[in-house]
C-alpha cells in the first residue's frame, strides 16, 4: 500500500507542516507546485529530500490562488486550466531532474480536487494536460470520480487514492471541511481506518455505514494537526497487519 502525503505546502518564510519528517514515513508525496502553495526553493528542498529517501514525487497541482490555498473553486476555460496544469507539471519536473528523478504522477488540490471529481470540464483539463505531457504519468484521484473515469477512458493509469485522516459521507465522497467530522486528528483513530482500508477495503462513514473503499494510496494530509505521529502509528500499523508500505508509481 501506498502512502502519499502533501508536502512542499509553504511559501517564503512561511513553513507548513514538517516535510522532513514525514518523508521519513510516507512513499509518495505530493508536492505543490506554487500555485496553491510552494515556491521554487520549497520545490527544490522537497524534491531533494524525496529523492535521497526513494520516495516518489507527485505534482499535486492546484487552481492559481495561493491566498486561499486552493480551496477556493476557480471558473476555468479548459485551455486555460489545461496550460496552467502543464505549467506546474513542467516546473516541478524541472527541479525533480536536478536530483535525478521525475513527477512520477499527478494528483490535484484542493477546491480542484472537488471539482474534477465531478465537473468533466475540469477534468478533462485535467486528463488533456496529463496525456500531452506524459502519457505514462499515472493520475492519483477518488475512485469512480469524473476524473477517474475520464482518465481511464484516455487510456491513463488510474490510481485510486483514499483518505484515513478525513471523515466520509455514506455516498463515498469526503465531508466539506466546513462541517463537523471533516478533520480526524487522532493518531490511533486515523492509523485504525488506514488498516482498514488496506485490509478490508471499507471505511466507516460519518453516519457509521460501512462503505467500499477499494484504493492503492492513503493520503494523510501534512498541515493536519499530529501529522507526523498518524504517520508513523499508519505505518507501523500496516507493517503490523501485514501490508508493506511501497510507492505505486
Amino acid at each position: 500500500m501506498d502512502l502519499n502525503a502533501d508536502l512542499g505546502e509553504g511559501f517564503g518564510i512561511w513553513r507548513l507542516g514538517d516535510d522532513e519528517a514525514l518523508l521519513d514515513l510516507v512513499t509518495s508525496a505530493n508536492v505543490a507546485c506554487g500555485f496553491h502553495g510552494g515556491d521554487p526553493p520549497t520545490m527544490r528542498r522537497v524534491c531533494g529530500a524525496a529523492a535521497e529517501r526513494g520516495v516518489a514525487v507527485g505534482a499535486q497541482v492546484g487552481y492559481r490562488d495561493l491566498a486561499g490555498f486552493g480551496r477556493r473553486h476557480i471558473e476555468y476555460a479548459f485551455t486555460d486550466l489545461r496550460d496552467e496544469v502543464t505549467y506546474q507539471l513542467g516546473a516541478l519536473d524541472a527541479f525533480c531532474r536536478l536530483f535525478r528523478t521525475r513527477v512520477r504522477y499527478l494528483k490535484p488540490h484542493g477546491a480542484l480536487y472537488h471539482a474534477a471529481a465531478v465537473d468533466e470540464s475540469q477534468a478533462a483539463a485535467l486528463v488533456a494536460a496529463v496525456n500531452e505531457y506524459d502519457h505514462e504519468l499515472p493520475i492519483l484521484c477518488a475512485p469512480g470520480s469524473t476524473l477517474a473515469q475520464l482518465a481511464a477512458g484516455a487510456g491513463l493509469r488510474v490510481v485510486a487514492e483514499g483518505f484515513a485522516d478525513r471523515g466520509y459521507l455514506p455516498n463515498g465522497s469526503l465531508v466539506p471541511r466546513t462541517a463537523p467530522g471533516a478533520l480526524i486528528t487522532d493518531p490511533d483513530e486515523v492509523a485504525t481506518r488506514a488498516v482498514r482500508m488496506a485490509t478490508e477495503h471499507t471505511v466507516v462513514a460519518v453516519d457509521g455505514t460501512e462503505i467500499p473503499c477499494h484504493v492503492a494510496s492513503i493520503c494523510l494530509h501534512g498541515d493536519t494537526p499530529g501529522a507526523v505521529a498518524a504517520a508513523a502509528l499508519v505505518r507501523a500499523a500496516l507493517i503490523d497487519a501485514g501490508v508493506t508500505p511501497r510507492p505505486f508509481a
